[in-house]
């Protein structure tokens, strides 16, 4: 099993969830963070300047069997993608067990 990491923009949230969801990937945990990046100009808006150093993004975490990690990976990039600076970020890493609360069940099972 794979967990898949992502920080993308909050715009393009609704997107990436409605393609996840056509590739079959039908759970996952996802909530609003701040961060700094590497954007760092600052924009006026009325007249009031604001710092962008501080990152609105929409973290999503993904746990998939290994057979559905490149599909997840994917489908991300291809649907987070605006060609902008701030994009966002991908992670991957290894999950070494799964429980379902319920059963008392293990394995790659428990995702379905």
């Amino acid at each position: 099993m794979k967990k898949v990491e992502a920080i993308i923009r909050k715009s393009k949230f609704r997107v990436v969830k409605e393609a996840l969801h056509a590739k079959g990937i039908n759970f996952f945990s996802y909530w609003d963070v701040t961060g700094i990046g590497n954007e760092s100009t600052g924009k006026v808006y009325r007249g009031v300047s604001y710092s962008t150093s501080d990152i609105q993004r929409r973290y999503l975490s993904i746990v998939v069997n290994d057979d559905f990690e490149q599909t997840t990976v994917d489908t991300i990039l291809e649907f987070a993608k605006s060609g902008e600076v701030g994009d966002g970020k991908v992670f991957v890493s290894d999950i070494s067990e799964a429980y379902r609360i319920r059963t008392g069940e293990k394995g790659g099972e428990t995702l379905n």
